[in-house]
């Protein structure tokens, strides 16, 4: 089986899972709050930021920092335990299955899933805007591209993130401690973004990006500039190490 068959494969089961309907649980969680305090949004607390600018950082903040990392918990969680109801997954290894591509098709879908959770986070953000727009009269849209090439920068940012947890998830025999000790390192992220050496920690690079846009917003009251070195080196290196590790745990793993 090619790497194609392998993914298609891991596809198909998504059809039975409700991991779809449980990403869109914390969306709603994080614009609900948006539209029904709208009229707050004006007061910027002296910080030189548009009502609208206020309203995408302040939608985007609690799911850069807790909602995104959480949800890639969930996921990998899931994705790691899809087959040992039934034990499918000690029928299919005892298949000559490529146990390292079967796990890197289950890490593509994790950023798949991540992806749709992104997309639903957009569609909630436009629909919350145009809501409160009507209902405070002023319009809280930014433009399209920035809003999509924003969460973008969001999502390529998460990936590194994502390997560890995968890491984490298949290396780690207990579900409970891995994705435990996975919410456990979300914490430090909001502590770790001022530091200079955040880019060591890759759970705190979505909201340093976040903060990064912020700073944009908001001149003066966060930095702007990004330290592409040593940040990008480190984020490559983190997640091939991580996926590197996932390989040889997801066989241990699912044989024991």
């Amino acid at each position: 089986m090619n790497f194609f068959s392998y993914l298609t494969m891991e596809l198909k089961k998504l059809k039975h899972s409700k991991i779809l309907l449980l990403l869109c649980i914390p969306v709603l969680m994080m614009w609900l709050p948006s539209i029904i305090n709208s009229e707050k949004i004006f007061d910027t607390q002296q910080v030189p930021i548009t009502p609208e600018h206020n309203f995408f950082i302040q939608g985007f903040m609690g799911m850069a920092w807790f909602m995104i990392p959480a949800s890639l918990i969930i996921c990998v969680v899931l994705l790691t335990q899809t087959e040992h109801r039934s034990r499918g997954i000690l029928k299919m290894l005892s298949l000559p299955v490529d146990t390292k591509k079967l796990c890197l098709a289950k890490f593509v879908v994790l950023l798949l899933l991540a992806g749709i959770q992104m997309l639903m986070t957009i569609a909630a953000y436009t629909l919350s805007a145009l809501l409160a727009s009507n209902m405070q009269d002023y319009s809280f849209l930014l433009e399209p591209s920035y809003v999509w090439s924003a969460v973008f920068r969001l999502y390529v940012a998460a990936i590194p993130m994502a390997a560890v947890f995968w890491m984490l998830g298949t290396f780690l025999k207990s579900p409970v401690f891995s994705a435990g000790l996975g919410l456990a390192s979300i914490v430090p992220s909001v502590l770790m973004i001022n530091t200079k050496v955040w880019w060591a920690y890759p759970m705190s690079y979505p909201f340093y990006l976040l903060m990064v846009e912020y700073g944009k917003a908001a001149k003066g009251v966060y930095e702007t500039q990004i330290a592409w070195l040593p940040w990008l080196p480190a984020a490559i290196i983190i997640t091939i190490i991580s996926l590197a590790i996932s390989c040889i745990g997801f066989d241990r793993m699912e044989r024991s």
